[in-house]
């Protein structure tokens, strides 16, 4: 299939569901039912499980537009996430359930959690095995971000729930990866926003845009968005068992732009860009957010350093075999 055939059909839908002002609406608490209602009928949350159970049998790599135009979109829900629950869930010969479901990546009780507050369930990773817990079951609790969807879950004793295998690196590396291709969808689209603006801004006669320090940042805000889609791509290539190594260079290399592209896109729209009325922020705060989910460049710059220093080949026959494999 082309992967135009995939993703025209899913953005027009999003474009028509996940409108700027239905995403605030959810952010401000109000009901997401309707827009995911829409998600669960089209048959896309079901792209990546086998034909055998009913899905499409798609690939992450066939995916991986998918979620970047979830990303573009700002979309309130756990769109990536759900997909590959699914997926887990199906494969382990589970039940899938109908509502949202997040993914709690690491094995220890509190942690944030993106989308948990619009979540259902929540996949969490034990360390041993995975666990669909119902959301009430690990006590979601406000970040206190403003209109942040993520949430604080923690629990006394591992959470009850359907039980079902953990994959081989675990789920962080595969809740990485996800977050590294909607990082890669929201560059997209803020820098598109941006070079427009700044091509529409006239100021002293001519637009904003013209200026030789402007187009400077603009170029280097789009090498910033090329090197995230390249990132989330390679991430995504490997399929669901995504390995360390494999989620360290993709959510590294897209944490680490994501907080300079908010940075020139604010810079550029001004003081407008900041104001809660424009759609500007609706992007950079994910980024901030997405950035930080899973681990943020730092956290996977060590993992990748560790693993290095660790490995006594030499540099290009490591990244060949270890990174790339």
């Amino acid at each position: 299939m082309d992967s135009n055939e995939l993703v025209e059909p899913f953005d027009r839908m999003l474009e028509s569901i996940a409108t700027p002002a239905a995403v605030r609406a959810v952010e401000a608490g109000g009901s997401a039912a309707l827009m995911w209602q829409e998600l669960a009928e089209s048959g896309f949350l079901d792209a990546l499980v086998d034909e055998a159970h009913g899905g499409a049998g798609l690939s992450m790599a066939d995916v991986q537009p998918l979620i970047a135009a979830v990303g573009a979109r700002a979309v309130p829900l756990p769109v990536a996430e759900t997909m590959v629950a699914r997926a887990l869930l199906a494969g382990a010969g589970v039940t899938v359930p109908q509502g949202p479901i997040a993914l709690a990546g690491s094995a220890t009780s509190g942690q944030i959690v993106t989308c948990a507050m619009v979540a259902d369930y929540v996949l969490v990773d034990t360390g041993t095995e995975l666990v669909l817990a119902a959301i009430g079951d690990v006590s979601p609790a406000s970040t206190g971000v403003n209109h942040a969807l993520g949430a604080w879950i923690s629990w006394e004793a591992v959470p009850k729930g359907v039980v079902l295998p953990r994959p081989a690196h675990g789920l962080r590396p595969l809740a990485a990866v996800l977050h590294a291709a909607l990082i890669a969808g929201a560059a997209a689209r803020l820098t598109e926003m941006t070079t427009a603006y700044a091509n529409d801004r006239i100021q002293f006669g001519k637009p904003i845009g013209k200026q030789q320090a402007l187009q400077q940042n603009l170029a280097v805000m789009a090498e910033d968005m090329i090197a995230a889609r390249i990132a989330a791509q390679l991430g995504c290539a490997g399929g669901l068992g995504v390995t360390l190594m494999e989620a360290a260079v993709a959510k590294a290399t897209t944490s680490s732009v994501a907080s300079r592209l908010a940075r020139t896109a604010h810079a550029v729209h001004g003081a407008i860009g900041i104001s809660e009325e424009y759609d500007v922020q609706l992007l950079t705060r994910r980024l901030h957010e997405w950035r930080a989910a899973d681990g943020s460049e730092g956290y996977w710059n060590a993992a990748l350093g560790a693993a290095r220093l660790a490995d006594a080949a030499p540099s290009v026959e490591w990244v060949r075999s270890k990174v790339f494999a």
